[in-house]
């Protein structure tokens, strides 16, 4: 008789309990799609020069446009001559109109008219709806035209291809107390 009792308690029927394999699951496959949605933001698409004949300086530097985003101004920057235009805020808000209409100027002229390209440069604590609306400004044109009594609004491109980054620090505001 032992032999069969010792026989039947080595034949138990186990079952697989996967409910902490599910649980695991349940916690990884969401944060692996998070994830991976952030590293395709995360991506950024750089221009380098090729390897092949060395480039020949070009006599002159090429057109850059900055615009400057202060916490009392915008300021339009161009790289090359190191010209601006200085655009006061008006109370405590932007001139973004102003920005837009000397932008126009800009792209009227024969030096801007094939640019496509523009930096934003932010001081610290600018606001996000701050950049919004200077991206805007920069990358559209509002014109209107009154045709046959009809006012009609049609928009254009003035400089879609914006680059973000951050603004030099003024001289009166470096040192922090040091």
């Amino acid at each position: 008789m032992s032999l069969r009792r010792a026989k039947r308690s080595r034949e138990t029927n186990t079952e697989l309990n996967i409910t902490a394999f599910m649980n695991l699951m349940v916690v990884l496959v969401p944060f692996l799609l998070i994830t991976a949605v952030f590293s395709q933001v995360s991506i950024l698409n750089l221009n380098l020069p090729g390897t092949g004949a060395p480039q020949t300086k070009p006599d002159e530097p090429p057109k850059a446009l900055e615009v400057v985003v202060r916490s009392n101004r915008l300021e339009i920057v161009e790289r090359s001559t190191g010209s601006s235009i200085t655009i006061a805020n008006t109370g405590k808000k932007y001139d973004f109109e102003k920005l837009n209409e000397a932008l126009q100027q800009l792209k009227a002229s024969p030096d801007f008219a094939s640019e496509t390209a523009i930096t934003l440069l932010l001081e610290e604590n600018i606001e996000y709806d701050v950049l919004v609306q200077t991206m805007d400004a920069v990358r559209l044109m509002k014109s209107e035209s009154n045709e046959s009594g009809t006012k009609v609004i049609t928009y254009g491109e003035l400089f879609p291809d914006i680059s973000i980054g951050s603004a030099p620090v003024l001289g009166g505001q470096q040192g922090g107390g040091r």
